[in-house]
């Protein structure tokens, strides 16, 4: 070996040892120890030198980039051997679904590597820092790293933010339009129903602030936010509905109260009748002040003494038809029933005497 980077290192009867600096891929083949005995003995072994993959680079990314284009990216590494690995990463998330190509050098021995990234841009990808990743046996498990942040451009993203989900007559609203773009948005437009804002004395527009005070039914409307950028503009509307104070249910105590009924029921038989039924009932405690419904209780009440009355009445007057129901004859009429004329009737009445002085009275 006749190298200036080979020095001998130790030399003995036993051990005879070399040192290579600045290791080449020309230094990998076979190496042979010889020991000059009768027969001479030697030993072989085969020294592999690995090639340390190059620092890669990333290419194809132009600033800025709109969002909806297509971006391919490349990532490339030369000089590895074996091979390289190469893997890509979105903010420390893998993308798999990537592009992998491998060339051999003019050299043979080494490899040039390449791995390319095919995505449409989108307005969440601005900011993001894609990373190229080479991982190779030669790099001792600390692998090498191209980084590339992304600025995509897209049109503003509005929404309008309201600070009164119930707004009434007399209070007031403030609506805040946010609007997110990339470039930065210019200043906002609030129109109401298509025109230009009715009373600015009431309607403030402080930058992307709509203030209104002392809200009223004239506020009711469509508001529009509108904002743009270079790249275009977009907007979003708030339906505004001012509410009657009179219409909102506010919370009351509730003060259980005593009510008093009474009813009058007139039932007319063959005697005029007159019966009075007086009902009285609580109010539930539970009902809300100044609810105004049925009272069953009540109403039952009532029922239940005119159907008593009535009742009543029905009795008392069958009783009475009972007591005075026959036929009734007189002393005179009792002797009549088997007498063919007036004169013996009288005279075959009970009690009578037939002979009798006293005067007797006919009837004809």
């Amino acid at each position: 070996l006749r190298d200036n980077r080979i020095e001998l290192v130790r030399a003995s009867w036993h051990e005879l040892s070399i040192s290579v600096s600045d290791v080449s891929l020309s230094d990998e083949g076979q190496y042979t120890c010889s020991l000059f005995t009768m027969p001479v003995k030697t030993s072989k072994a085969f020294l592999t030198v690995l090639g340390v993959p190059e620092k890669p680079q990333i290419t194809g990314f132009t600033s800025p980039v709109m969002e909806g284009e297509r971006m391919q990216l490349t990532c490339k590494t030369s000089g590895s051997k074996p091979a390289a690995d190469i893997r890509w990463f979105k903010n420390d998330k893998e993308v798999k679904d990537v592009k992998y190509l491998k060339e051999e050098d003019a050299n043979r021995k080494t490899f040039t590597v390449s791995s390319t990234l095919d995505f449409l841009a989108d307005r969440s990808d601005d900011g993001a820092v894609v990373s190229c990743r080479v991982d190779h046996e030669s790099l001792n498990s600390t692998p090498q790293i191209a980084m590339q942040v992304l600025e995509i451009h897209y049109t503003p993203l509005v929404k309008i933010i309201s600070s009164n989900s119930w707004p009434e007559e007399g209070q007031s609203i403030i609506l805040t339009c946010e609007s997110k773009g990339k470039p930065v948005p210019e200043p906002v437009l609030w129109t109401k129903d298509g025109g230009e804002l009715p009373d600015p004395e009431r309607m403030v527009v402080n930058g992307r602030v709509l203030s209104i005070s002392f809200l009223n039914k004239t506020d009711n409307g469509t508001y529009r936010c509108e904002a743009k950028n270079p790249i275009g503009r977009n907007s979003t509307e708030y339906v505004l509905i001012v509410h009657d104070v009179f219409n909102t249910l506010l919370p009351t105590t509730v003060i259980p109260s005593l009510t008093t009924a009474t009813v009058t029921t007139t039932v007319a038989l063959t005697a005029s009748t007159t019966t009075s039924a007086t009902a009285t009932s609580i109010r539930d405690p539970n009902a809300l002040s100044g609810q105004i419904g049925p009272d069953h209780a009540l109403i039952g009440g009532i029922v239940a003494v005119v159907v008593f009355v009535t009742l009543c009445s029905i009795i008392l007057l069958g009783r009475y038809l009972a007591r005075h129901k026959g036929t009734y004859l007189t002393n005179e009429a009792k002797g009549a029933e088997d007498a063919p004329d007036a004169d013996t009737a009288i005279i075959n009445a009970e009690g009578s005497q037939v002979n009798a002085e006293e005067k007797k009275e006919y009837f004809i």
